[in-house]
């Protein structure tokens, strides 16, 4: 098990919740840059890396299944979300336990391929990733704890749990890896889940769904290191 990787899971939460301890973001946009970019990169980690992984193994003819089943997982996901991984959110002085669940899952879910057979570059370029995407994630769910007038010790709790499931995953996607008859399956879910997310990312993460020359570049530019990482 590398530490280095729970670490890392672990420490791009925390480092979102002292960003809005420090800086108290109330305006979104630098926040939506940065999603546009982990969006495109992780899609380009998903098409360059994980796929090519999965389908250098002895597969299934059904595994088109499983990735569109993981897709769908996303879709019922994010209609409990209410989209705070893509940076929406509405105030509220209530915090449905629906949205803590579904992100839960969502970073557990993450987790998983780390804990895989990927090779070193993959593990590193996915990590980079879903580092680059938890923290916006982290600092619009503290955010939006915080303006729900919540305590700040209940608010600190549940980031806490939301941090720690993308490590719980880690060690599922270790276990899921010894049992080799069901681990492309795995795999397959988990790419879907990522297509979701990074290609919704990049079309819901700027009003009109319009692309800006900012977001076209912040596009092109996690595209590119996702294709240097090769």
């Amino acid at each position: 098990m590398n530490i280095l990787t729970l670490g890392l899971l672990f420490a791009s939460v925390i480092a979102g919740a002292i960003i809005v301890e420090i800086f108290k973001p109330k305006k979104g946009r630098n926040i939506q840059m940065l999603l546009t970019f982990s969006g495109a990169y992780l899609l380009a980690v998903s098409v360059l890396h994980l796929l090519p992984e999965l389908f250098k193994n002895d597969i299934s003819k059904y595994i088109g299944l499983y990735i569109l089943g993981g897709f769908l997982i996303q879709i019922v996901l994010e209609y409990f979300s209410q989209g705070i991984e893509h940076g929406h959110f509405q105030k509220s002085t209530v915090i449905p336990f629906s949205i803590l669940i579904s992100l839960c899952l969502h970073a557990l879910l993450e987790g998983v391929p780390l804990g895989g057979q990927l090779h070193d570059h993959a593990h590193n370029s996915l990590l980079t990733g879903i580092v680059l995407h938890k923290m916006p994630v982290a600092i619009v769910l503290m955010t939006f704890f915080l303006q729900s007038n919540m305590q700040k010790s209940k608010a600190y709790f549940y980031l806490l749990l939301f941090a720690l499931m993308s490590p719980l995953g880690v060690f599922a996607g270790n276990l899921f890896a010894d049992f080799s008859d069901i681990h492309n399956e795995i795999m397959a879910m988990v790419i879907g889940v990522f297509l979701h997310i990074s290609t919704t990312i990049l079309f819901e993460s700027s009003d009109g769904h319009k692309f800006s020359s900012q977001k076209i570049l912040s596009i092109i530019v996690g595209a590119c290191i996702a294709i240097l990482s090769l």
